[in-house]
């Protein structure tokens, strides 16, 4: 729905202020009229107006006074001042003190006042438009700081519970090196999960098993007896690694993959 454009004008003249009301009887405005500037104050504070126009000499509180109280007021509105006094000195300070965007004397051109009117309006809503999108950019940053600083708090939890299980598998690992006998874990996917200091003796390649297919890395008796555990679900045996012979017992583990421990011959039962 449209804003209804509502335009005030004060003068103390009545003949003044019926020329106006019959200059926009062809335009979708609604002329609200008052004979003083505390009257015209008081219609403000009841309704929204877009527009003002003020006589400049008025009794009791002049145009300029009372246009200075509706920039204080109401300072989205455009005001204009409509005067048949011709001081340069004046008119500069009407427009200063009253914020006023045009000072239009008197007698005024119809058509270049409607033109005057229909500019003051656009500049109005032009204005207003820019608050709004102004007001909407505002929230919509505050919105997208907000977005990052709990992005940022997730970050550092989870870099956080990063560091914590980084820490934790290095524990893990290390607890596993320090066994007198040697761990193997593979997965379902046949990739090497799992392997501590004391096994890499009996694999293919002694760095960085870890995350390798079995195939790649481990010598055919160890792929036999994986293939066996996997039929089986437990079993053991015996394997032979540059000349030593160690005891290998292997497990399924619930289903997830299959742990094989390596014990020197001499220490095994």
């Amino acid at each position: 729905m449209e804003e209804e454009i509502k335009i005030l004008c004060v003068d103390d003249e009545p003949n003044v202020l019926n020329a106006l009301r019959r200059l926009f009887l062809d335009d979708a405005y609604t002329i609200l009229t008052a004979s003083s500037g505390q009257e015209g104050i008081d219609i403000l504070a009841k309704e929204p107006v877009q527009l003002v126009i003020s006589d400049y000499r008025m009794p009791s509180m002049n145009g300029v006074e009372f246009l200075k109280e509706v920039y204080i007021r109401w300072p989205n509105t455009v005001r204009i001042v409509l005067s048949g006094y011709a001081d340069a000195s004046a008119i500069v300070g009407a427009i200063n003190e009253g914020h006023i965007y045009k000072f239009i004397p008197k007698p005024w051109n119809d058509d270049e006042l409607k033109v005057t009117i229909s500019n003051s309006l656009e500049r109005y809503f032009l204005f207003k438009k820019n608050v709004e999108l102004t007001a909407e950019l505002k929230q919509k940053n505050e919105e997208l700081q907000s977005l990052n600083r709990r992005l940022e708090k997730l970050l550092e939890e989870k870099s956080r519970n990063l560091e914590y299980r980084t820490a934790s598998l290095n524990v893990h690992q290390s607890l596993l090196d320090a066994m007198p006998v040697g761990i193997l874990g593979v997965d379902n996917t046949d990739m090497i999960v799992m392997c501590n200091k004391s096994c890499l003796a009996t694999c293919k390649d002694e760095t960085g098993i870890i995350g390798n297919n079995t195939f790649s890395v481990l010598p055919d008796d160890i792929l036999r007896f994986i293939a066996r555990v996997k039929r089986e679900g437990l079993s053991s045996g015996f394997i032979s690694h540059d000349g030593a012979r160690q005891k290998v017992i292997g497990t399924v583990v619930e289903e997830r993959g299959i742990i094989l421990i390596f014990v020197p011959e001499e220490d095994a039962p």
